[in-house]
């Protein structure tokens, strides 16, 4: 008999590869929202610093799977992947003499443009779900 932990970690694998890259996608276009959101918000606040999400080199981060257990103390330590993602300070267009580079137009397009991205690759992921429930439904 298998202990359940290793169980649900074969069953979540197998849905992480279902789903693919389009799951880690949506992660990091919600964590580039809110980092957007919080841009927004300190508008107005004297020395904030603009930051942003680099979408592309963190989805290339994880485009080589789980980061790797170390099962033995005599195995090679694995190239750990954060979790959240590096935030980087975004370069002003025109600083504020404050200090703060949120420029409130150009977070207002990176967030319109991100919540369009998000909710496309939610949808594609709502077409992959209806894919498997209709697979184990026996429809297809």
């Amino acid at each position: 008999m298998e202990p359940m932990g290793a169980r649900d970690a074969t069953e979540g694998d197998r849905l992480d590869r279902f789903l693919g890259l389009s799951a880690q996608a949506l992660r990091l276009r919600a964590r580039r929202l809110e980092v957007i959101a919080s841009n927004i918000a300190n508008a107005a606040t004297p020395g904030y610093r603009a930051r942003d999400l680099d979408f592309r080199a963190a989805l290339a981060e994880r485009e080589d799977g789980p980061p790797l257990a170390r099962t033995d103390p005599r195995h090679l330590a694995a190239r750990q992947t954060d979790e959240r993602p590096q935030l980087r300070f975004r370069r002003p267009v025109q600083p504020s003499l404050d200090g703060n580079t949120v420029e409130l137009a150009v977070e207002q397009v990176a967030f319109a443009e991100t919540a369009v991205r998000y909710r496309a690759t939610l949808a594609f992921l709502d077409a992959r779900v209806a894919t498997l429930k209709a697979a184990l439904r026996g429809e297809t």
